[in-house]
């Protein structure tokens, strides 16, 4: 399937995702991980989108699980990996596989029998790796190896296991992303109402949290404590957890009982306190870690890459003291705890703690920024981070790409009709009862004109035919243009600026672009009966528009004419210009509504035709204005129609249209043709990719299966209709984009 156009018959009501894992109630870190994950990722997206289990037991070993998990493996079972991966096949609703991987999870040496799935299954496959150990010996490289070719996305939860796995492993960075450990989402509040919760009022409490084992080193903590307890006379160090089943089942409770007995020697009897359950991860944070002053943790694997207790404490604004493994340095950096020097050290740690113990003002700053850095890392926010990551192994796509989709013509042929283009979509299906306008019928004529010059296909010639015959059609014996047709014979619109400046744009791209004759000579005769009627014009966009198809009819005839009226209507943009910017504002409106960027490409391309380097220094300054306000982070933001953006205002967010993205897309490609700065076409790739999910929902608005767009973005959902304006604008800047590198063969 990978690789592979989805089909029609492939569109799922209520995809799922597998969640391969450990699962409660089997007590670990992984099953706590995988509970939470797909309870937030349910909570955020079910039922759009439902998160599923595929249960790891022992042999042996059999638990009751709740209705999430849909399957079991046993751990060791070649027959079970195999069978799970056949009946995953073939159930069409079961979209992707996210496995927890830890090399102890699974039988065979280091784990090596997960390659019976991996080698079965046929869909999508991504992997996250809770343990990564540098240095591998060869056959551990070899296994890891193996997985990671087998897989499309790799999710690791620290940058060192990414430099791990590509320096010591081999496996490429590209498919390899960074999401933290998930953590709850808790006020931030200082300790003291909580440690009324657990009777602990009154103590400086320092806490550590996990399944007891030999390699938790909290003997080296408890050794810490002689010399703390004589000047912090209050101060209790709480351990909370039961032994881990697999060290009970080999040695019972031995270690506990030898940490009992080290707190009986050193007499700390009155500041050690052990809590010897299981802790649901809801009272894991809060009564527990908020109910701390510092948070210790003190394991001594040193390679340990991740984290859930530590990213816990971090996230809930406590103090860390932590042991130097790896992830602890990551996670710690810039002052968020402290990291001593070295493991199995209690002098170490009593240095470390005394530090903080003695410095109030301390604690406050490192719980401040612990909690700040730990707003990312909440579960819903990862959850999130989750869905942007297996949208691109199910899309086949990076996050920014400039691999793009087969152009496909299919939404547009079938919201034509023998009159012209049919204005809106049910979701995809054309409404006949919206009508035709002449804004959507110019601009697919643009599209299928372009799209003829690249491939020479017959569907576009006799689409072009038929847009261009519509807006025969639609032109007066004046030369003014109707917009709104319910059909051939029944007009239902008045004229607009607007529509008349886009069939200008059209028709000047026509005579500039098309190959055929007939068509050619009859959009000439359209262009030049209305050329008369342009210095009419109110509407500062149908100005744009005309500029642009000025532009186009100038580059093909070099007509002195055309090149009159290309000044003639910059120069109205310039005096706009000059009454409405300033150093904070400049633009050539006191708002930014619809199809902003249009305004500036039309400056950039009146400067490529008269070389007028004001119209040039205008182009660039508002492209640049519009810019910073539609970015956040490398994401397009387009303005919201709900309340657009008036001068001294607030922007508005959302609804987002499609049309603005293509606006950002033409606009920097004429940038870029007037300046050959490359700059500007890296910017209309990025503006692009916000049809293919690079946008606040993480969601691709363009249909790979139908070759529609939606038409607009919310703030909690799309738009699943799929109107013309909406596909027109995802092809021409997905044509406009293919010309260009046609044109220009060193991007």
């Amino acid at each position: 399937m990978i690789g592979k156009e989805v089909e029609v018959d492939q569109i799922i009501k209520d995809p799922k995702i597998c969640f391969m894992s450990n699962y409660p109630p089997k007590e670990c870190g992984i099953s706590i991980f995988a509970e939470n994950l797909t309870n937030s990722m349910n909570r955020a997206f079910n039922p759009k989108l439902r998160s599923r289990v595929i249960a790891l037991n022992d042999p042996e070993t059999h638990h009751k699980y709740n209705n999430k998990v849909i399957y079991q493996i046993t751990r060791n079972s070649k027959e079970d990996y195999e069978r799970t991966a056949r009946e995953l096949n073939e159930s069409p609703d079961q979209r992707l596989i996210c496995i927890q991987h830890e090399f102890g999870l699974f039988g065979g040496e280091y784990g090596s029998d997960i390659l019976y799935f991996l080698n079965a299954i046929k869909k999508p496959v991504a992997i996250t790796f809770h343990s990564v150990l540098s240095h591998p010996d060869k056959e551990r490289r070899k296994i890891v190896r193996q997985i990671a070719a087998k897989v499309s996305a790799i999710i690791v939860m620290a940058e060192a296991a990414i430099d791990i796995l590509n320096k010591d492993y081999g496996v490429e960075r590209s498919k390899m992303y960074l999401i933290h450990h998930g953590t709850p989402n808790v006020k931030f509040s200082p300790p003291d109402q909580y440690k009324k919760k657990i009777g602990f009022e009154g103590r400086t409490v320092i806490f550590s949290f996990g399944l007891l084992s030999r390699g938790k080193g909290i003997e080296y903590m408890i050794m810490a404590l002689p010399p703390l307890v004589k000047k912090y006379p209050d101060l209790l160090y709480f351990i909370s957890g039961e032994t881990h089943p697999n060290v009970r089942r080999e040695e019972g409770e031995s270690y506990r009982n030898e940490l009992i007995a080290l707190v009986k020697e050193l007499g700390l009897e009155k500041y050690v306190k052990f809590q010897d359950r299981y802790v649901d991860v809801k009272e894991l944070a809060d009564p527990y870690i908020l109910a701390c002053d510092i948070y210790a943790f003190t394991n001594l694997e040193k390679e340990q890459i991740t984290s859930g207790t530590l990213a816990y404490a971090l996230s809930c604004g406590r103090p860390v003291v932590a042991t130097p493994v790896i992830y602890a340095k990551e996670l710690l950096a810039q002052d968020r705890g402290i990291v001593i020097k070295k493991t199995k050290s209690p002098e170490e740690f009593t240095k470390a703690l005394d530090k903080l113990l003695s410095d109030i003002e301390l604690r406050k700053n490192m719980s401040e920024a612990a909690y700040a850095f730990g707003r990312q890392m909440i579960w819903s926010n990862v959850a999130r981070r989750h869905l942007s990551v297996f949208n691109r192994v199910v899309k086949l796509r990076e996050e920014i790409t400039k691999k793009y989709p087969k152009i496909k013509l299919s939404h547009l042929r079938n919201l034509t009709d023998n009159f012209g283009c049919l204005q809106f979509c049910k979701a995809a299906v054309p409404d006949k009862k919206s009508g035709y306008t002449l804004d959507d019928n110019t601009r697919a004529l643009i599209i299928a004109t372009l799209h003829n010059s690249l491939t020479e296909s017959d569907l576009s010639f006799k689409l072009a035919k038929k847009y261009l015959k519509f807006i025969e059609h639609a032109q007066s014996e004046e030369g003014y243009f109707n917009n709104i047709f319910m059909n051939k014979n029944k007009l239902i619109g008045e004229r607009s600026d607007d529509a008349f400046g886009r069939a200008i744009w059209a028709l000047g791209y026509t005579t500039h672009t098309t190959k055929d004759k007939e068509l050619l000579n009859k959009a000439e005769d359209l262009f030049d009966k209305s050329i008369p009627r342009i210095l009419e014009l109110d509407s500062l966009r149908a100005k744009a528009f005309s500029i642009v198809g000025l532009y186009y009819h100038y580059e093909k005839f070099g007509r002195k004419r055309d090149l009159n009226l290309i000044r003639n209507l910059a120069d109205s943009l310039v005096e706009l210009y000059k009454k409405n910017s300033s150093n904070e504002w400049q633009w050539f409106e006191n708002h930014l509504s619809y199809a902003n960027a249009k305004l500036s490409e039309a400056m950039f391309l009146a400067y490529k035709s008269t070389k007028n380097e004001a119209y040039l220094e205008i182009a660039e300054s508002t492209l640049h204005f519009l810019s910073d306000i539609v970015f956040v982070d490398d994401e397009l933001h387009p303005i919201g129609q709900n309340g657009w953006y008036n001068k001294n205002g607030k922007r508005a967010f959302f609804d987002q249209q499609p049309i603005d993205a293509f606006s950002m897309v033409s606009a920097y490609l004429a940038a870029f043709l007037a300046t050959e700065d490359k700059h500007y076409h890296e910017k209309a790739v990025l503006a692009f990719n916000w049809f293919l999910g690079r946008n606040h929902l993480k969601q691709m608005l363009y249909d790979e299966v139908t070759g529609g767009c939606y038409d607009g973005l919310g703030k909690h959902s799309l738009n699943l209709n799929q109107g013309a304006e909406s596909t027109i604008a995802y092809l021409l800047s997905r044509l406009m984009l293919e010309e260009i590198k046609k044109e220009s063969q060193d991007i």
